[in-house]
């Protein structure tokens, strides 16, 4: 997966007069209104709470037999530049396109969830809401909580985002990085923060220090800013090895997310596979490749 590192790296309303064109609107409004409270209750029973604490995971095959839920990967959320390059635009979705992405997801019946329902679904079976479905930020990104966060807020969804600590509150060449405050303010609004190393490191090639300095100090780091426990990891590149599932396990974590096609067939807690969200798709595109590849 290409990734950007640190140097360091609606349609508006049309209003129209006469007495018929105020009825219209005065129906629109009260459509929009209603529209708002579905919302509303969408949102407060679509992530909640779920107790996770005593919960044994299931063997592999439980787990692998279980229908799996989509989840997508963003990275960027922002406007093409003439410096991207064909590759980079890949993981680049511009804003209207998201907008868009997300409403036609709304629209479609979609839930999203948390990783504590998807643990809970994956090992005991519980119930998760109609057409579930996870979103998941890559890498700290500014545009995450400027655009994307409200995008999702506004729809009653909740998200995952998986922070690389060394860029926390940097401005980079090509991007700016969200500061503590703003990580603490998306956890605090009930979105998952999860660790993604310290500088995004391949992860199938910690040895040594590597698993203090990519794992440990950032997870510490990332516990401080939100008070809560890291459980959570995306593998940089989503690149893994099964000789790293014990130092994620005996650190805390629970489930680990990879990009790759297969997920590993004796640990499939720590290989959930996700999809990146391309920005060469459109809505339409982008819904069919979540119905084909999972």
């Amino acid at each position: 997966m290409k990734k950007y590192f640190l140097s360091i790296t609606a349609a508006a309303l049309i209003l129209t007069a006469g007495c018929q064109s105020k009825s219209q609107t005065s129906a629109k409004d009260t459509e929009n209104s209603k529209d708002t409270t579905v919302q509303s209750e969408k949102a407060a029973d679509q992530t909640r709470p779920v107790d996770v604490s005593k919960i044994k995971p299931a063997d592999a095959k439980t787990i692998l037999s279980r229908k799996q839920v989509p989840v997508l990967c963003y990275h960027q959320i922002r406007n093409w530049k003439p410096t991207d390059g064909k590759v980079g635009k890949d993981y680049i979705v511009e804003i209207q396109n998201f907008k868009d992405q997300i409403k036609l997801l709304a629209d479609s019946g979609y839930h999203s969830i948390l990783p504590d329902q998807l643990y809970a679904y994956l090992n005991t079976g519980a119930p998760l809401p109609s057409k579930p479905i996870m979103f998941t930020f890559d890498d700290t990104d500014m545009d995450q909580f400027t655009i994307a966060a409200p995008t999702l807020k506004k729809y009653g969804f909740k998200a995952v985002y998986f922070i690389m600590t060394v860029s926390i509150g940097r401005k980079g060449k090509f991007v700016d990085y969200m500061t503590k405050e703003q990580i603490k303010q998306l956890s605090d609004a009930g979105n998952v923060i999860g660790s993604h190393t310290y500088d995004h490191k391949n992860f199938k090639k910690y040895q040594g220090k590597d698993w203090e300095e990519q794992l440990d100090k950032p997870t510490k780091k990332l516990e401080e800013i939100t008070g809560k426990k890291m459980t959570e990891f995306a593998y940089p590149f989503g690149l893994w090895n099964a000789q790293g599932f014990p130092e994620l396990k005996k650190r805390g974590f629970r489930m680990a997310f990879s990009l790759a096609d297969k997920r590993d067939q004796n640990d499939p807690l720590f290989t959930i596979r996700r999809i990146i969200a391309s920005g060469y798709w459109s809505p339409k595109t982008l819904h069919n490749s979540i119905k084909n590849s999972f």
